[in-house]
């Protein structure tokens, strides 16, 4: 039987690599912690710098039209705080240094949940494999909390050390919880909606997209809209 996660934790950190990928991945999800009282960040690791098929496009105003969306999408989904590392898109590695940020974020902020991607989520059908930099965020991520956080001689300049108690990992093949976001869906889109610059022809195919997904989800749990994800239990 699917198990539905009801109650939303006290505080959550999303871990994602480019902009719009908290929304894309788990905005349903976040925006229901939030009106639940949660206190919800996210941490993106890329600036987006690359994210356009235009050749004429300059790398840094993407960069700045980027950040605003970012953080209009983080005002629709109500969420404490945003932050970014300014990494290049396509050159970010699991490596002690894109860690002991994360370390450093984890241990400031002490979330008892983060959300990530699923690093092993590869290959979907014949059409799309997953982006690079997505896979390197999601090892990046459970690396940094699973031992380095929770350890305090890991990085012992970032700060005391904390245990996250829970991974949830999006995208993911084998998701084993489900969290009803029927409610929030809404909230989601228009965050989806304030990313204009990876939006063709305005976006206007985006709500049945979202809507579809969040569908199929939600038959997987027993009904209405839903977002999925491999739960990972780090303690008690």
């Amino acid at each position: 039987m699917a198990e539905l996660i009801n109650q939303a934790p006290a505080s959550a950190l999303a871990v994602y690599a480019h902009p719009d990928d908290p929304e894309v991945s788990c905005g349903g999800t976040l925006a229901r912690w939030v009106r639940a009282g949660s206190q919800v960040h996210v941490v993106v690791c890329a600036q987006g710098d690359k994210g356009t098929s235009d050749p004429a496009t300059k790398s840094d105003e993407l960069v700045a039209r980027r950040a605003g969306e970012m953080a209009a999408a983080a005002a629709h989904l109500g969420l404490a705080g945003h932050h970014t590392l300014g990494h290049p898109d396509g050159e970010l590695e699991d490596d002690t240094h894109l860690r002991a940020e994360l370390v450093t974020l984890v241990r400031r902020l002490r979330p008892e949940v983060v959300v990530c991607p699923d690093p092993l989520a590869v290959f979907f059908g014949q059409d799309y494999f997953n982006h690079r930099d997505h896979r390197v965020v999601g090892w990046a991520a459970l690396h940094a909390v699973a031992p380095a956080a929770a350890l305090p001689l890991y990085y012992p300049d970032a700060g005391p050390a904390h245990q996250v108690r829970t991974a949830y990992l999006s995208g993911t093949f084998e998701p084993d919880v489900w969290v009803d976001v029927t409610a929030t869906l809404e909230a989601k889109v228009e965050a989806l909606l304030c990313h204009a610059s990876q939006l063709d022809e305005g976006g206007g195919w985006l709500r049945t997209v979202v809507r579809q997904r969040a569908e199929e989800a939600g038959a997987r749990a027993g009904g209405g809209y839903a977002e999925g994800f491999r739960r990972v239990r780090l303690a008690p």
